[in-house]
């Protein structure tokens, strides 16, 4: 079993080049013995923004703090702390910080997603 804060696993800066002030933590991954999926804690920074990306692989988004929008079929949908966000394999998408202070994102992603 593995209890943290998420602040306890390093902040990692996203570098692609469609992504703004946004870091990400592995906060249970293979290190951890996880076997069938991965979570993620992104921190996007005010005006910052995930990279525009799509996957071969669904993955789960909670907003857990902050304003921001995603990205959806070429419109920006408003998103904020409490946000549940299923995305479908390939589904183009981003989401970018809208508010004062830092987007927290929980990611779930399969442990083959790379």
């Amino acid at each position: 079993m593995k209890i943290i804060h998420f602040t306890d696993s390093s902040a990692i800066p996203i570098t692609e080049d469609t992504a703004k002030n946004i870091t990400g933590r592995m906060v249970i991954g293979k290190n951890d013995g996880a076997e069938h999926c991965f979570m993620q804690i992104f921190e996007v920074n005010i005006n910052g923004s995930s990279p525009w990306y799509f996957y071969d692989w669904e993955h789960e988004i909670f907003i857990h703090a902050g304003k921001g929008e995603i990205l959806h079929d070429g419109n920006w949908i408003p998103v904020t702390e409490g946000y549940v966000i299923f995305i479908p394999k390939h589904e183009e998408h981003q989401i970018r910080n809208t508010g004062n202070s830092t987007l927290v994102i929980l990611s779930i992603t399969p442990k083959n997603a790379s």
